[in-house]
């Protein structure tokens, strides 16, 4: 018989706060309709707030509860953190963005709030069961955040997209946890581990079953070449909904990625490195090249969030403390370009329309110079060109790459960088040398001002602690490597 306690029961303390306050607020939102979606809007994000202070105070040593279903470690609460900042900054850019498109809907951040538990859940997964229920959680929510924009065909077209390839990536992890289960009886992270020492790595079944489980989460991530929902999907979306898609849910699986490559399928280190080899450098290419040619910049990120997959994948191919160090870090910095892309993104408007094709941006500099020498220190730093924080980040993970001896896939991937930054220094070239005579809306809350600032700051004042954060990913990918 499982026994309860109340001890048993801290380290899902922020999931369970979340979890009653989304029951509560998806009552008052049933109660007051659509007139409480602001309102809601800013509970939700007072309620990641609060989770975040819960999780925090929590003792951070590894335990685990649920009969081992949840595993909670220094790991994943720094990467819970991350995660519930990169919602928090998502809701804070939404809600002016549902009055100017009409789309004020109560459930919009109760949908982000239940994602955001699946995406928790997630990364504290120590069973494949608690790994298939956090992840679907967390998709169910985002089908239909994708589709939320009723009114517009593509919404609907990227919701039914999304599902389809979401339901696809869903059946082949339930099909490789069947493999795992038939080779080793038990679907328990230590089990499968311990299963596998003993057969010294050369289980067939599980290596399959293994093959699987990761194609699902490639799918999740958009690597190559399980990509292909990824464009049209951020293209049809909602802007504010594309912004969540880019910010949070590739850093919620690419912490259970790497919690599942350094825990149960430790011992098949030689196995996965090929795949996840390939995988990286697959989107690496694509992304440069495919990004080349696009005018919509919704489709120019989502190609830009296939090549960032690639480089972050590259830490964990060198299977090294320092590689998944890396990862953690250029996520980080990865999250923060992002938010900072999207609140200029989400405030472009012109005649109350928002715009987002690359043209859009011509004048930017003579029409509001701000934004126009904000996006272009963003899209510096996502090149990759120093001193900003995107150059650290690449450089890192190059350097873990070169240090484990993945040279090819080193010099590939800084090649593939370069290719890339065409696409950001075109943007730059755009708003400074290309002429408008249109002006855009002025129109600019004060969230999104707050998170375009704080985005700067980070990303310029980055160079002068460059170290700081890496030491600190150190400490918490040592859960991993002891």
């Amino acid at each position: 018989m499982i026994e309860y306690s109340l001890d048993s029961a801290l380290p899902i303390l922020p999931e369970l706060f979340c979890v009653l306050a989304g029951m509560v607020l998806l009552i008052i939102g049933a109660m007051r309709g659509n007139a409480a979606t602001s309102v809601i809007c800013w509970a939700t994000v007072a309620t990641f707030g609060v989770a975040i202070i819960l999780l925090l105070g929590l003792d951070w040593d590894r335990v685990t509860v649920l009969n081992d279903f949840f595993v909670f470690d220094p790991f994943a609460g720094f990467m819970k953190m991350i995660v519930m900042l990169g919602l928090m900054a998502s809701i804070a850019m939404s809600v002016n963005y549902l009055y100017q498109e009409q789309m004020v809907r109560f459930e919009y951040p109760i949908l982000i709030l239940f994602a955001g538990v699946g995406m928790m859940f997630m990364i504290s997964a120590n069973n494949m069961l608690s790994v298939y229920m956090g992840l679907e959680l967390q998709s169910l929510s985002l089908y239909v955040l994708a589709a939320m924009q009723t009114r517009q065909l593509k919404s609907a077209e990227s919701g039914i997209k999304y599902f389809i390839l979401g339901a696809l990536a869903s059946g082949m992890l339930l099909f490789g946890i069947s493999l795992i289960y038939g080779s080793t009886g038990t679907i328990d992270f230590h089990s499968i581990g311990q299963a596998l020492e003993l057969s010294e790595g050369m289980n067939a079944g599980l290596i399959t079953g293994m093959v699987f489980v990761l194609v699902a989460i490639a799918f999740k991530i958009s690597a190559v070449p399980f990509h292909m929902w990824t464009p049209d999907v951020y293209e049809g979306a909602p802007t504010s909904v594309t912004a969540l898609f880019a910010l949070v849910p590739k850093v919620a699986a690419i912490a259970l990625l790497i919690r599942l490559l350094f825990e149960p399928f430790a011992m098949l280190v030689d196995q996965w490195q090929q795949i996840i080899w390939v995988l990286s450098l697959a989107s690496m290419v694509v992304g440069a090249f495919a990004g080349l040619v696009q005018n919509n910049v919704k489709r120019l990120l989502a190609y830009s969030s296939i090549g960032n997959v690639g480089y972050a994948l590259i830490g964990l191919v060198a299977a090294s403390e320092g590689g998944v160090a890396a990862v953690i870090l250029y996520l980080v910095i990865y999250m923060v370009m992002t938010v900072g892309a999207f609140s200029i993104l989400l405030v472009l408007r012109r005649d109350n329309v928002g715009l987002v094709k690359l043209s859009d941006f011509a004048g930017l500099s003579s029409t509001n110079p701000v934004l126009a020498y904000s996006m272009a220190i963003i899209m510096f730093s996502m090149s990759g060109i120093p001193p900003f924080a995107g150059f650290f980040g690449k450089m890192f993970i190059f350097e873990t790459a070169v240090a484990e001896g993945f040279y090819v896939l080193a010099v590939l991937g800084v090649l593939s960088s370069v290719v890339g930054a065409y696409y950001y220094l075109r943007i730059i070239k755009i708003m400074f040398f290309d002429s408008s005579e249109e002006t855009i809306d002025n129109e600019f809350p004060l969230a999104t001002r707050v998170l375009l600032v704080a985005s700067i700051v980070i990303i310029v004042g980055f160079v002068f602690k460059p170290m700081l954060l890496l030491h600190g990913t150190l400490n918490i990918t040592a859960t991993f490597f002891t």
